[in-house]
């Protein structure tokens, strides 16, 4: 990978969109607007919606109303220039770390022997070049979720989804592969939708922060990060840090998400 690549990133529009499952209205006139290469987090109550907005803007559900756009062009049907990165790795055990990034290639038809020279760069990148033969069953939690990001961006895609895909590690494998996701983004500038319940990876992956009301979702607060990057392990020393953890706990204590 030689530096960013700021031309293959998309948009994300979505416009008054509600989606309701029987009488059950999961969001509710949600507009977001995520610009080219942006690194957008959703944070919110579980239950409120988050995964729902992320599988309409994938295309993958309809929205019940209301109008999602990629790179101005409505979405209609399931998109294919994404990565997905899910809480559970998905990883197929009877084929190795390399094989399972490759199946990704396979399927799409994309000339193998490129492919593969991604796919080794991308464990590079993740720190994972020495598991490459490894099968997922000798892999940490950590190193099985980062063949995952690997494998959702052998294809190059111009928008990298991920829904709670540290939740499963424990504090000190998040905090190190949260660093490696940023650095990673900083070299391809990816626009990223990122999904989490953690306010700190929230905060210190983020261009925005995003923060939802509990159901019906709604968007009560969009916040922009400023802070240097690339950001180090423990933000406390920054003073921003606090204020930013602290508008979103007040919101969530105004929503009653947390008590007094």
């Amino acid at each position: 990978m030689n530096g960013p690549d700021k031309t293959n990133a998309a948009s994300i529009r979505a416009f008054e969109v509600t989606k309701q499952f029987g009488a059950f209205t999961a969001v509710d006139h949600l507009s977001l607007d995520i610009e080219s290469g942006e690194f957008v987090s959703l944070i919110g109550p579980s239950g409120c919606g988050k995964s729902t907005f992320m599988l309409m803007a994938a295309g993958l559900i309809p929205a019940t109303s209301g109008e999602i756009t990629v790179d101005g062009r409505v979405l209609s049907d399931p998109l294919t220039d994404i990565g997905i990165v899910f809480q559970d790795h998905l990883l197929l055990e009877f084929r190795t770390a390399i094989d399972n990034v490759m199946l990704q290639a396979e399927i799409r038809g994309l000339p193998l022997e490129p492919a593969r020279k991604r796919a080794d760069e991308l464990f590079e990148r993740l720190g994972i070049a020495h598991a490459a033969d490894r099968y997922p069953r000798q892999l940490s939690g950590g190193m099985r979720q980062r063949v995952a990001i690997a494998r959702a961006l052998i294809h190059d895609p111009s928008i990298l989804m991920m829904d709670e895909p540290f939740g499963a590690l424990d504090a000190i494998t998040r905090t190190q592969i949260r660093h490696d996701l940023e650095l990673l983004w900083l070299d391809t500038r990816k626009t990223v939708l990122f999904i989490t319940h953690s306010l700190e990876e929230a905060i210190s992956l983020s261009d925005r922060v995003i923060v939802m009301s509990p159901t019906p979702g709604r968007i009560v607060d969009d916040i922009r990060i400023d802070l240097p990057r690339p950001r180090p392990a423990h933000l406390g020393d920054y003073p921003s840090f606090n204020i930013y953890a602290d508008r979103i706990h007040d919101t969530f204590k105004k929503f009653g998400i947390l008590k007094h």
